[in-house]
């Protein structure tokens, strides 16, 4: 709603189209998967990481995410590496369909060693009252699972703590790519938000085609299996 140099964001709720709109707020980091980004010099995907760390979040609890705000720390300010950065962090946001309305870099000399910077996300969604995740959850609903695109921006102390007993190198040959070790585990984290709404808006028609399949398909061919053993 406004342009550059507010000292606040501004978002039009009423013309995001909901009638009786409950918001919701999540924030989080990369975490320690930045180790790596800085070591290799390959930061060209953290930024997904924020913002999916944040964006999946809302959708688990059933709201569209609306805008995203940034925090960028570094003791020293490289500007080519914080636009790589940023931009990485506008294309996470333009994934999701959420505006980026803002952010903070914060230039601190003496707080940080030379190259090390750290991110920080903060994501606002919404949904009409009464829509939120999890509800009504009973024996005999249907799970549908989604593929991840790799090792997801949690527990990264582990993995490098892992690739620090294994003795291997980021630039070492990866055992399930063809990339470096270190350039598969900087994929980038799956971004949830168009799948996990549109099975939210199809949930009804899914039950409903699982109970068609389950009782045309799986349902004979279980009771055929049960009748041929107990011949």
């Amino acid at each position: 709603m406004a342009g550059l140099g507010g000292f606040g964001a501004l978002f039009d709720l009423k013309d995001a189209g909901y009638s009786d709109p409950v918001l919701v707020a999540a924030t989080d980091g990369v975490g320690t998967k930045l180790r790596i980004a800085i070591d290799t010099g390959n930061v060209d995907g953290v930024g997904i990481d924020l913002v999916a760390m944040c964006v999946n979040d809302l959708v688990c609890q059933g709201a569209e995410p609306l805008f995203f705000l940034d925090y960028f720390a570094t003791g020293h300010l490289e500007t080519e590496q914080a636009a790589r950065i940023i931009e990485s962090i506008a294309l996470g946001c333009e994934r999701s369909n959420a505006a980026l309305i803002g952010g903070e870099t914060a230039e601190m000399p003496g707080m940080y060693p030379a190259g090390d910077f750290d991110l920080a996300g903060f994501a606002v969604g919404a949904m009409e009252r009464g829509a939120d995740l999890p509800r009504d959850v009973a024996v005999g609903d249907v799970l549908i699972g989604l593929a991840s695109d790799g090792v997801h921006s949690n527990g990264y102390s582990l993995v490098r703590k892992l690739v620090e007993i294994s003795g291997l190198t980021w630039d070492a040959a990866c055992p399930w790519s063809e990339q470096s070790l270190g350039a598969a585990l900087l994929t980038p984290t799956r971004l949830y938000v168009t799948s996990a709404l549109a099975a939210q808006a199809r949930a009804d028609t899914i039950a409903q085609e699982y109970s068609r399949w389950f009782i045309s398909v799986l349902l004979p061919h279980a009771s055929g299996e049960r009748c041929l053993d107990a011949a």
